[in-house]
């Protein structure tokens, strides 16, 4: 017998007590004898995915809303029109993602597609004779005349459906948000004529700063003595990404603006002022620290 061929023969006799010669595929488990039990056992440790709800108006007809929405690269779970029916129109299911939120952020996240109820409400934006108005320099941003006002039909769908959907997934009242307060360097909507203040009184939709508390804060004039840095940790603090430069750069002033747009419609500038901060103290004793964001 030749050298090798002994040497693997005795190999063979002496793996053959303990595994063998014979090389074997290792076994297939399946599951299908097995129960996933949902019941026995339950963690504390959760919460809802849809964490925050984002409106918008679609800066479109009803027509042209419905195709882009539902043909393009841009979607929203619900689509509220401004005729006169009594639909208020599922595009995306609600366990599905829609883009519409795109890049920005609030209270600590910044891919809001993935946690968000998004609404798009038809409305056509800026008043067509106002559309160039920021083209010629003398403005940097619209004021509240400018801005298309919705139905009152629309209103109520959106109150209804907010109510709904808050109800369901717990969604803290400062995480209904416009487009503009997620991502103010590129939107505006819903715009200064949608009636946040209204939905809160009316509806308990949204968070709204006491009137009291405004006051009370306006009377106390800490605008007078705050620095930047310490307004902008107040911006911060209530949910809106900021920088930390120590100037009103444009981005800076674009979360002004859109605060504004969301607490002070009336009067959108994008300066910062006493009763801006006011309004931004007030909010944030009542609601700072009440995201449930884990």
């Amino acid at each position: 017998m030749a050298k090798n061929t002994v040497s693997t023969a005795l190999a063979c006799g002496l793996t053959l007590s303990l595994v063998g010669c014979v090389t074997t595929a290792p076994p297939v488990i399946t599951t299908n004898n097995y129960n996933v039990d949902s019941k026995t056992y339950q963690a504390t440790g959760k919460s809802e995915r849809i964490k925050t709800i984002v409106l918008h108006y679609t800066v479109s007809d009803n027509e042209r809303s419905i195709k882009t929405l539902t043909t393009g690269n841009v979607s929203a779970h619900y689509l509220i029109l401004d005729k006169d029916d009594n639909k208020i129109y599922n595009l995306v299911p609600e366990s599905e993602r829609a883009w519409h939120a795109g890049d920005g952020g609030f209270a600590g996240r910044t891919i809001l597609n993935d946690t968000s109820i998004g609404i798009e409400i038809v409305n056509a934006g800026i008043k067509p004779e106002y559309r160039d108005a920021l083209k010629n320099g003398t403005l940097d941003y619209r004021p509240y005349e400018h801005y298309v006002a919705f139905n009152e039909l629309q209103i109520k769908k959106v109150a209804q459906l907010v109510q709904d959907i808050a109800a369901r997934y717990d969604i803290s009242p400062k995480n209904i948000i416009g487009h503009a307060d997620m991502a103010p360097s590129r939107k505006i909507d819903p715009g200064a004529k949608f009636p946040w203040k209204r939905l809160y009184i009316d509806y308990g939709i949204g968070a709204w700063y006491d009137e009291f508390d405004k006051q009370f804060f306006l009377n106390q004039d800490g605008f007078a003595s705050a620095t930047i840095p310490e307004i902008k940790q107040a911006f911060r603090q209530y949910g809106y990404q900021i920088n930390d430069t120590d100037t009103w750069d444009k981005a800076s002033r674009d979360v002004i603006y859109a605060f504004q747009l969301h607490f002070r419609p009336q009067q959108p500038t994008g300066n910062m002022d006493s009763e801006t901060y006011a309004i931004l103290q007030a909010l944030n004793q009542k609601y700072a620290g009440k995201d449930d964001f884990y």
